[in-house]
């Protein structure tokens, strides 16, 4: 079933659909709600942007979409097909094939180069050819401004220039889709101005581009600008 969706994705600009989805957690002996009947569409070539207050539960919408976290009731549809009842196998495969993740923490192995940290998810992949690694790892480093730093250790880099080896690494398997949880948290301004700026980048070329951010700064780039209040997802007006 995910590689008749994988088929698709040439073929549709409609990426994510969530359909009145819901996500508690039990605590102790209480349940607590952390998202309530949230209904959204993403689309391909696009910027969103998902803000809120610390513990609203961005960062759960963020792992339901990456299909990491299950929900409670409503409907998840990805290319059109409902995946909600998908076995572990299943969202794996469709994770690895089509959804990147930048983290606010980087999440580099400090032991590896940079290229080597952009191999990584290739590795998993049997569609790249292993004799093709390093050389699509290097592209896609040159891609986000760092062709002089493809053999430098991450303690060799900056805070930016880190995160763009993150960045290089979310491409590493071209998916259509980019989820980025406060990417731009631990980096100054300049820094901050310089990832948003990539991002927009890949909308631009036709990547869905979701990012869950608490500065301000994310709202000069977005397409689209959502904040979660009480666990239940509104738009932006700005």
């Amino acid at each position: 079933m995910s590689e008749q969706i994988i088929d698709r994705l040439e073929k549709t600009e409609h990426i994510m659909k969530l359909d009145h989805v819901s996500k508690s957690y039990k605590s102790k002996n209480r349940i607590v709600k952390v998202l309530s009947d949230i209904s959204v569409d993403f689309h391909s070539h696009k910027f969103y942007a998902i803000m809120g207050h610390s513990g609203s539960g961005k960062s759960t919408l963020v792992n339901i979409l990456g299909l990491i976290d299950s929900f409670d009731i409503g409907k998840y549809e990805l290319y059109g097909t409902n995946v909600s009842n998908f076995k572990d196998i299943e969202l794996s495969n469709l994770r690895m094939k089509n959804i990147g993740f930048i983290f606010q923490g980087f999440h580099l192995n400090p032991t590896l180069k940079a290229y080597e940290n952009v191999i990584v998810p290739m590795l998993i992949n049997k569609d790249i050819n292993p004799k093709e690694r390093k050389k699509r790892a290097i592209e896609l480093l040159t891609s986000v401004g760092l062709k002089e730093r493809v053999d430098h250790f991450p303690n060799e880099l900056s805070g930016g220039e880190q995160q763009r080896v993150a960045i290089a690494r979310a491409l590493a398997n071209n998916p259509k889709i980019i989820l980025a949880d406060e990417p731009t948290g631990n980096l100054d301004e300049k820094h901050e101005q310089e990832i948003f700026h990539q991002l927009k980048e890949l909308s631009n070329i036709g990547k869905c581009v979701i990012v869950v951010s608490h500065s301000n700064e994310v709202k000069k780039y977005a397409d689209r600008v959502f904040k979660i209040v009480d666990g239940t997802l509104v738009g932006d007006d700005r």
